[in-house]
């Protein structure tokens, strides 16, 4: 029998592909005209129809091996469950985002050095608000699993209500804060917490600007100045203030859930309603970190979400119809998720809308908002912490006001590949005026009072936004020019890459030489190094033996902001009422226990805090060394009704 059609092909050879995806030719039939295959797969087919005819007659005869057979393909090993597995672990661990996120860790860790080097008994930059964010995560993560409806009535500022309101409060670490337990445990965490949030910052800018279009280089420099920018050094007692990764992996979820990028623009068949719903979720941790780097992030979200709309209707019915709707799956994801934050946000203005009413003192005034502005000139001065231009920019220093919240320098480096890249990068010239101007607008606010008396900048908001005024630091609104910088920065630098893969394209093999990739990463390097720092790592004050036993209501004498701050980490341990407590105002109250408590142990001051409902007095021995509490040290108690009780490093009064 014979037949004039070619042989099958074998079920499991797949048909070659070229780039566009369609099914190429073999090359055999790609050499030979159509006639002469045809003819020789009949000859081909007529010849292994005889050979079975010459088998069948001779029923005990073997069949003949075929010799086509050769030229089929070997069985497809179907890997086992094992190799399967190690093939899909190779792949994740060799993914961009699986390196990006390994390397903003041992980043972090390097440029962070000495945080863990001993995280049991230092803390960064210094043992004030260190110590109090410290607790702030204890206390969250403590009372979330035993009585959450106790959250905002913290142990601290006995017998004040809502007094984990005082300051801004770190909710979003509160799951870090479940971890452990202790006075040991709150130190590690926080300084676990002090380097991961700068790997979430260089990871989440890294995201956001792979996102809008930049390469692998120009985003890594984003991440680096975004992450250790030289004005972030003196923030480094602040974590509610230096905690900002959130903000750029939200902003990079939602342009990739929306299909948008500078480079590429709308594109709608990139859309993902659930990478919109992630960076909403991530917005909302963001926002539960604090107020302060939050309420501007609310209002950014909201300005760039009207904006959006308008371009959309323009573009929809004025310009020209759009191809392609936003989507339905999108409304609903943005919906829900702007729901969600807007919930959260107002949940957690409501126990700061009560401290305000009881506390008017706590409101912020034009007047602090002027003590904390920063000049021009602290646009380009660094903080002392800065091993690059610490010691150069001392005299600049001492003609600013208020240094610690006035040295603003986002990095010279940074500042020169911005502006390069106003003339050469990867963006469109639209995108970077847009950028340029939007640079300058955050400078400007930031600037605070300092521009034009703020009438033309800073005080518009403050006056006429709803929360504004309860942020007095201007300068931390550089975390917004930081970002803007970066994303010019990455356009100039992906640029430059292009133009040394395009130089190199005449080579045997096209790829660039040693020399020129090492030049692809200096301004990385230099990005970097004015990222190191010096940042002192002092040692927490040890927690007095008595703080881990006594009963409250306990009040801890010396009482003063610093030291009140150290007696709020000290209570970790059994989280005892104590009227110590600090924060960004003081309460009146407290203020008049910390008076009447000078005289202590006398008559009057005893009657006080009785009717206070303070249970137990600790006078530290060291610390209470050259302050009026020196004297209650030794002074007698006969006939004042209270216990006296020594230790080594303590006197207890038990009233």
């Amino acid at each position: 029998m014979t037949t004039d059609q070619p042989p099958a092909a074998p079920e499991d050879a797949a048909p070659a592909e070229t780039p566009l995806g369609d099914a190429a030719p073999a090359p055999a039939q790609r050499e030979r005209p159509a006639e002469e295959a045809t003819a020789t797969a009949t000859t081909a087919t007529a010849t292994a129809v005889e050979a079975d005819a010459a088998g069948g007659a001779d029923g005990a005869a073997e069949k003949p091996d075929d010799p086509w057979a050769a030229f089929g393909p070997a069985p497809v090993t179907v890997p086992g469950r094992f190799r399967r597995a190690a093939r899909a672990v190779g792949r994740f661990l060799v993914h961009e985002w699986t390196l990006a996120a390994l390397g903003s860790l041992v980043l972090a860790a390097l440029m962070t050095w000495p945080t863990l080097e001993f995280p049991a008994y230092k803390i960064p930059q210094d043992t004030w608000d260190p110590t109090l964010q410290a607790w702030q995560m204890a206390w969250s993560g403590h009372i979330l699993t035993t009585d959450p409806a106790q959250l905002w009535h913290s142990n601290t500022f006995f017998p004040e209500r809502y007094t984990f309101a005082f300051s801004d409060t770190l909710l979003g670490y509160a799951p870090a804060g479940m971890i452990g337990s202790g006075f040991t445990a709150a130190i590690v965490r926080y300084n676990i917490m002090y380097v991961l949030l700068h790997a979430l910052a260089f990871f989440g800018a890294y995201a956001l600007v792979r996102q809008l279009g930049a390469n692998r280089t120009g985003a890594a420099v984003a991440g680096a100045a975004f992450a250790y920018a030289p004005w972030r050094l003196a923030q480094a007692g602040h974590l509610h203030v230096i905690s900002t990764g959130g903000i750029a992996l939200a902003l990079a979820m939602l342009a990739r859930g929306h299909g948008y990028s500078l480079r590429h623009g709308y594109r709608p068949q990139r859309r993902n309603a659930w990478w919109v719903l992630a960076g909403w979720l991530v917005a909302t941790w963001q926002l539960t970190l604090g107020f302060g780097i939050g309420l501007p992030f609310a209002y950014a979200l909201a300005g760039i979400g009207v904006v959006a709309v308008i371009t959309w209707f323009v573009r929809r019915w004025l310009v020209r119809p759009v191809r392609h709707p936003f989507g339905w799956a999108l409304v609903g994801a943005n919906l829900a998720g702007g729901l969600l934050f807007a919930a959260v946000g107002g949940l957690l203005a409501i126990p700061y809308f009560r401290v305000a009413q009881a506390h008017p003192n706590a409101e912020r005034s034009i007047d602090d908002l002027k003590a904390y502005s920063a000049p021009l000139a602290g646009l380009f001065t660094a903080p002392p912490e800065s091993r690059i231009w610490g010691g150069l920019h001392a005299h600049a220093r001492d003609a600013l006001p208020w240094h610690p919240e006035m040295t603003l320098l986002p990095g010279f480096v940074l500042y020169g590949l911005a502006l390069a890249g106003l003339f050469v990068s990867v963006w469109k010239l639209r995108h970077r005026l847009l950028l340029f101007a939007a640079v300058l607008v955050t400078m400007v606010l930031a600037m605070g009072t300092w521009f034009f008396g703020g009438r033309v900048g800073y005080l518009v908001l403050f006056e006429n936004l709803p929360g504004w005024n309860g942020l007095r630091t201007s300068g931390r609104l550089m975390v917004w020019t930081t970002l803007l910088l970066g994303i010019l920065a990455a356009g100039a630098v992906s640029a430059f890459v292009n133009r040394a893969v395009e130089y190199s394209a005449d080579r045997v093999p096209a790829r660039p030489g040693p020399l020129l990739r090492l030049a692809t990463l200096v301004p990385l390097a230099l990005v970097l190094v004015e990222g190191l720092n010096t940042t002192p790592h002092p040692l927490v004050p040890a927690q007095p033996s008595v703080m881990r036993t006594a009963a409250g209501p306990i009040l801890v004498l010396p009482s003063n902001e610093r030291d009140d701050m150290h007696v709020m980490l000290w209570s970790v341990t059994g989280f005892q009422q104590v009227v110590n407590g600090g924060s960004g105002f003081q309460p009146a109250l407290q203020e008049q226990i910390r008076k009447s408590a000078e005289t202590f142990p006398d008559p009057v001051s005893v009657d006080e805090l009785r009717k206070q409902g303070v249970k137990t007095v600790i006078v530290l021995r060291e610390e209470a060394t050259g302050t009026p509490w020196q004297v209650a040290l030794g002074a007698p108690v006969y006939g004042l009704g209270i216990e006296r009780e020594e230790t080594a490093d303590a006197v207890i009064f038990h009233l």
